[in-house]
């Protein structure tokens, strides 16, 4: 696949869209899913920072910019009719206790179990923890999205993570610019090949083992 890696964000954050259902409470995380909202509909969603927001919108023109309004990546973002504004502490009592429908998260590794690892790399610093780990425990979907491998070419999917694990929680949906992988059955499947992807090219970036969706297995042996 020979695009830009502005592209490849771009199209895992369009397909990451296609799970989300209207009036739902929708939390986004810092880099990819924060490119998701220009892919819905905001009038029949309501996304939620931790930072004590429930309303965010994308900004439309420089007028709209208030250095006030940001999100739990300190990116300047706008508000939706209707929008709300509470302390942290109510923002993470929300999560905990399962008000948030979906979660979006990336990663820096995914096992084959669904665990999940995204929060710190073994030898660098920590900037902190987040609310990842919330809410892997509150939201009730949990969707990656994440490019397949790093930037040095090593596989995201591997067989256990190596780095520490976010939550024992298992995640539930994974989507890279190859493929969409679903957690399910206590096993991972694979749902979907991106575009001009192909099975072969899945097992090879994958070390994580999967099996293939009944759906996928009649379209890739449909004649």
């Amino acid at each position: 696949m020979s695009l830009t890696n502005n592209e490849i964000q771009e199209m895992i954050a369009k397909r990451a869209a296609q799970e989300l259902e209207p009036n739902s409470v929708i939390n986004l995380g810092i880099g990819i899913p924060t490119l998701i909202a220009k892919y819905v509909d905001t009038s029949s969603m309501f996304f939620h920072t931790e930072n004590g927001m429930l309303g965010v919108g994308e900004l439309s023109s420089e007028e709209e910019y208030d250095q006030s309004l940001v999100n739990a990546g300190k990116l300047p973002v706008a508000e939706t009719i209707g929008a709300s504004y509470f302390s942290s502490s109510d923002s993470f009592a929300m999560i905990r206790g399962g008000h948030v429908d979906v979660a979006i998260l990336g990663a820096l590794q995914v096992d084959e179990k669904g665990t999940i690892a995204n929060w710190a790399v073994p030898g660098k610093n920590i900037m902190g923890v987040g609310g990842a780990m919330d809410l892997l425990v509150g939201a009730r979907k949990i969707i990656v999205t994440t490019t397949h491998t790093t930037k040095t070419g090593q596989t995201k999917l591997v067989k256990k993570c190596s780095y520490p694990i976010t939550s024992v929680r298992n995640v539930d949906v994974i989507i890279t610019e190859l493929a969409v992988f679903r957690f399910q059955q206590h096993q991972l499947f694979l749902d979907e090949l991106m575009p001009g992807v192909s099975l072969e090219m899945v097992k090879e970036q994958t070390e994580a083992s999967f099996e293939i969706s009944p759906t996928l297995y009649r379209i890739l042996h449909a004649t």
